[in-house]
């Protein structure tokens, strides 16, 4: 279980502002860098677009870093907001361990 208290930085603002902003990059030079139309990186740095494996290969490659610090980014944001929704957290509490049946 996540133990911090504070929600982490989404997708949208560690591209924006990490990446984007410092390197003084536009939405649509980026999406040309990837290969991507740039609705894709609008809604990836609007947080309406969740990174996938293949979106976290190709932006690893255009800033030369790695894939898994792209997944371990939506997936901090992933853990977080299913821990906060009231609908999810009694999905996750109806759960209960599985006994040993031996």
């Amino acid at each position: 279980m996540l133990t911090t208290k504070r929600k982490p930085a989404t997708i949208g603002e560690i591209l924006t502002e990490e990446f984007l902003a410092p390197m003084g990059l536009t939405q649509a030079a980026l999406a040309d860098a990837m290969g991507v139309p740039r609705k894709h990186v609008n809604e990836l740095c609007n947080d309406r677009r969740t990174v996938t494996a293949p979106t976290a290969l190709i932006l690893a490659r255009v800033f030369g870093n790695s894939p898994d610090f792209w997944l371990n980014v939506q997936r901090r944001s992933d853990l977080w907001n299913a821990m906060h929704d009231p609908h999810e957290r009694q999905r996750v509490e109806r759960a209960h361990p599985l006994v040993n049946a031996a």
